[in-house]
């Protein structure tokens, strides 16, 4: 039994390095190396996943954690002295920019073609690799689906006043603002903001916090990503919690994506690829279905719980390498009163 194991674990690190380029098989030994990587994803949702790469490659990972937005400036203000190997990002808008600034190293296309391509990036220099919806999440005791607004724009009306939660330090939340300022035009996007400010919008840490706020009933309704309510439920499934999905193509609904690409300064790209072909495999992808509940974006494996499908969500339709300006949404929240 012992033996069928280890065969098996060996048979899979064969398999994966047969995967990469021709260049990466022969820089990238099975051990004694080690990679930094700068994460804008949190340590509780990302380590679980470096950590089994390490046992079965013997390769260590330093990690450096921040907010996404945060990550990517470091690297830019790193420059050519960056030490970092991998950027894991939260959403796309981070990663865009990165790219933009020439920070990034185009990835071999047996990375690229492992996930659609409305989900990587058009000039190869990131992957998605998981996907996330933004929903709105509210409590069922106080409200029912009919009550819900139908676009996000909605929730400046006085009937909302006190009742909304957001997290506008939070990099998902950044990227809808970026992919709402390209959807509806600079003017009306600060105008939300600023009714949003107005209106009372309650600011949380994180989606956690919001979620949680929402099951306590401080708060109605939260804008956050669809997988933080179901850690909730894990612990009880009788919360009074829900997500809900704007309808029409609403801004409110992006489809986005937690992504990763080499570091244009990194001195051992091969295992930097190699690191990114593994959160790409079979393990990784199973692990963010079911652990993270997130959508897996590689072609066979199946999230883990009722997700409505990616194909039926009403998202609006945009190209997420557009959202890499990051700076100009951030200037904006600050602006409106959105950032202190």
């Amino acid at each position: 039994m012992r033996f069928a194991r280890f065969a098996a674990v060996l048979l899979s690190m064969l398999l994966t390095a047969f995967m990469l380029p021709v260049s990466a098989q022969d820089t990238v030994p099975l051990s004694g190396e080690t990679l930094t990587v700068y994460s804008g994803r949190s340590e509780d949702l990302i380590a679980p996943i470096l950590q089994q790469f390490t046992a079965e490659t013997g390769v260590q990972i330093e990690v450096r954690y921040g907010n996404t937005a945060e990550m990517a400036a470091v690297i830019m203000e790193e420059g050519d002295n960056s030490p970092a190997d991998v950027y894991i990002a939260q959403d796309a808008g981070a990663l865009g920019a990165l790219a933009q600034q020439g920070r990034l190293l185009s990835l071999p296309s047996d990375v690229l073609e492992r996930v659609p391509a409305e989900f990587r990036s058009d000039d190869g220099l990131w992957v998605g690799l998981s996907g996330r919806a933004r929903v709105l999440v509210y409590n069922t005791e106080l409200l029912t689906e009919d009550e819900l607004p139908a676009s996000i724009l909605d929730l400046v009306n006085p009937e909302w006043a006190g009742r909304v939660g957001w997290a506008p330090t939070n990099g998902s939340f950044q990227s809808q603002v970026t992919a709402m300022r390209l959807l509806i035009g600079e003017d009306a996007t600060r105008a939300w903001l600023e009714g949003m400010v107005a209106n009372g919008t309650v600011p949380y840490e994180g989606n956690d916090a919001i979620v949680q706020a929402v099951i306590n009933g401080e708060v109605a309704v939260g804008l956050v990503n669809h997988y933080y309510l179901y850690a909730f439920l894990a612990d009880n499934p009788n919360i009074p919690a829900a997500n809900y999905f704007f309808p029409g193509g609403d801004p409110g609904t992006l489809v986005n994506v937690a992504g990763a690409g080499v570091v244009s300064t990194s001195d051992q790209p091969g295992l930097a690829q190699r690191l990114i072909l593994y959160l790409l495999g079979n393990s990784a992808q199973e692990y963010f279905a079911t652990t993270t509940n997130e959508y897996p974006l590689v072609a066979g494996i199946e999230p883990s719980v009722e997700l409505r499908p990616l194909a039926d969500i009403e998202a609006p339709e945009i190209d997420l390498s557009n959202l890499s300006d990051l700076q100009t949404t951030l200037e904006m929240l600050s602006q409106t009163g959105a950032l202190p």
